[in-house]
């Protein structure tokens, strides 16, 4: 593998230095032959989520094909715009010099994607890579067995390896694969596996993004509209069996209305996945037999309200919500990252915005209230990589906002036009003549330092 890793890169290094990959035009074909080889393999690649995540059809289709498609159709709209340079202003003294930001492509990426959304979270930070010129090495998560080997297959296809390529294999793969120096890196998955990825890329201080995760609060109050509420929740909380890294990790309620959301949450889950949700063919699996033990041990934190069935055989943990959960409890402690969403009552916001407080800066924080000042209460109590009111999960489909984590749940942005910013180096040009500049910046300073003074006041007045 080592030697493999080392071919690839000095290949990989050589075709960037030629400079093919820093035309615009030549972006934009790369980007077309990605589009276009995934709507030929789209039946292939529903196929394979079924195998690795039983994921059904049309979530399939709406959370990992339609957004590729949108996001390189938006990015070949906007890219000949995006990679024209910026004229900035200049400062008085250094006329006659013109400034400006271009941005060029860093040269060789690294991209690791985890098992979730195996064919979303490799290829949509892959697109940003091309767009802003770069070679990039791709690593999907080994646990999607199924959609990494489909991966390798597609990008095998349409692109040459010295270009684009697929690095398939286990953590030590992913290891190995960072212990080499790279331009940049762009990793999805767990905080634990993050901390490692960002001490690899501290080796060579190599700059990265870290997409993580976290545990996201869902605020409910009791004068939000709760039918509405909890229609959006239980069906961002057990889309993909939970396994979003965006999903509704825990809720708040206000007291007074938990019964009754809890009612109305239970009223969906049947609606979506009927009586006996192992039937129902719009309802995910378990990755694999390690998430599974472990979110088993975690069901029995609180009073199930509903589910709490696991079938090991099916890898199927039913749509599970637990009340009266201990905020010590292990459940509370990590991300759940599956299909159980504790419940915990507040009975003023001030504990609620406690609870969240006392856990890492989370991706994303829900609320639903139909109280106008109750939201910007909490976004000036609390930090998030998003806040959604009376909405949930929505903002990772969008193009036009800048998608990412602070603190524990991750650093960087991308989607849209952070994406092409992300995987650019943006670099200052300041270009004057050759023949003239101001001679009061020149000693010998004599009296020009009283006339600066007085120059520059007028100046800072003026403004």
């Amino acid at each position: 593998m080592n030697e493999y890793i080392s071919t690839l890169i000095e290949q990989q290094r050589a075709f960037f230095a030629q400079g093919a990959t820093r035309d615009i035009t030549f972006r934009t074909e790369q980007l077309i032959r990605l589009k276009d080889a995934i709507i030929a393999h789209q039946e292939e690649i529903l196929a394979a989520l079924v195998t690795d995540l039983n994921k059904p059809a049309f979530e399939a289709y709406t959370n990992e094909i339609a957004p590729l498609l949108s996001s390189i159709n938006h990015m070949l709209g906007c890219l000949g715009d995006w990679c024209r340079p910026r004229a900035v202003k200049t400062p008085l003294i250094f006329l006659p010099a013109r400034s400006s930001i271009t941005y060029e492509p860093f040269g060789l990426v690294a991209i690791i994607a985890p098992w979730n959304y195996p064919f979303h979270l490799s290829f949509e930070p892959l697109i940003g890579a091309i767009a802003a010129g770069n070679c990039a090495i791709v690593k999907p998560s080994e646990y999607a067995s199924a959609s990494s080997a489909l991966i390798a297959k597609i990008i095998s296809t349409i692109f040459p390896a010295a270009y684009i390529s697929v690095v398939t294999g286990d953590a030590q793969a992913a290891e190995e694969l960072l212990s080499y120096q790279f331009d940049y890196i762009f990793f999805t998955g767990s905080s634990a596996v993050g901390k490692k990825v960002m001490h690899a890329a501290a080796t060579h201080l190599t700059p990265l993004t870290l997409e993580l995760g976290g545990k996201s609060p869902c605020i409910v109050s009791k004068d939000a509209h709760l039918k509405s509420s909890a229609k959006k929740i239980v069906w961002a909380k057990f889309l993909n069996a939970g396994q979003s890294c965006v999903a509704p990790d825990y809720l708040l309620v206000d007291a007074a209305v938990k019964e009754e959301l809890i009612g109305y949450m239970k009223e969906y889950i049947a609606t979506f996945f009927g009586t006996n949700p192992i039937n129902s063919p719009d309802y995910g699996r378990i990755i694999n037999q390690h998430q599974l033990t472990r979110l088993k041990a975690l069901i029995h934190d609180g009073a199930i309200r509903c589910g709490g069935v696991v079938v090991e055989q099916e890898r199927y943990i039913a749509p599970t919500l637990i009340d009266e959960v201990p905020l010590h409890a292990p459940i509370m402690q990590e991300e759940i990252f599956g299909p159980l969403l504790p419940i915990i009552s507040y009975n003023s916001i001030t504990s609620a915005i406690d609870i969240i407080k006392k856990h890492p800066k989370p991706l994303a924080i829900y609320i639903f209230t139909n109280n106008s000042s109750l939201p910007q209460h909490i976004q000036a109590q609390t930090a998030s990589g998003a806040l959604c009111i009376n909405e949930i999960m929505v903002q990772v489909a969008s193009p036009y906002l800048p998608f990412g984590g602070v603190g524990a749940s991750g650093f960087g942005r991308y989607h849209g036009k952070k994406s092409f910013e992300t995987f650019s180096n943006t670099r200052t040009v300041v270009k004057s003549l050759s023949f003239c500049s101001l001679p009061l910046r020149y000693p010998p300073y004599g009296r020009l330092h009283g006339w600066f003074k007085k120059l520059y006041a007028l100046i800072l007045n003026k403004w």
